[in-house]
């Protein structure tokens, strides 16, 4: 049913709880996920020097210095210009992404007495955690419902 009636959606309802907080804490809003022209256009007012988030209601938001903005995605065909020259870039290899790389550098930081033992127990261990974690996390995608909110 349409009843023209305004209705904030997760980012607005975020934001609003974020620079309600007086706390000297940093509110991270983390938006992951493909960029849309549709909205991220309007984020212009906030990621410039204005930081005010101007809503269709009407509504202004005023960002405080403890509210920071990040946007995971993988890759900028729709941002504009001005979108990307608002925002600082962080590119990472597609190489560097999953979890192979994050078990390899646990992997190296292990401690001395550790490395102590022969090579091919570190070999093993890297062998058991590509095969056992990739399919647990492969195992939780598939058949159990990840709340994300």
């Amino acid at each position: 049913e349409i009843t023209h009636e305004w209705s904030d959606g997760i980012a607005a309802e975020e934001l609003r709880i974020a620079v309600r907080d007086t706390s000297p804490d940093k509110h991270w809003i983390i938006f992951d996920g493909p960029v849309d022209a549709l909205w991220v256009e309007s984020m212009n007012t906030v990621l410039d020097d204005n930081k005010k988030l101007c809503l269709v209601s009407g509504e202004i938001i005023t960002l405080t210095a403890q509210v920071r903005m990040m946007f995971e995605v993988s890759d900028l065909a729709v941002a504009s210009p001005a979108t990307v020259s608002r925002c600082g870039m962080v590119y990472v290899e597609p190489g560097s992404l999953g979890m192979n790389p994050l078990i390899d550098s646990w992997l190296s930081g292990l401690p001395e007495s550790f490395a102590h033992y022969a090579p091919a127990y570190r070999d093993r261990l890297r062998t058991y955690c590509y095969d056992y974690i990739h399919n647990s996390v492969m195992f939780v995608k598939k058949r159990l419902h990840e709340i994300v909110f």
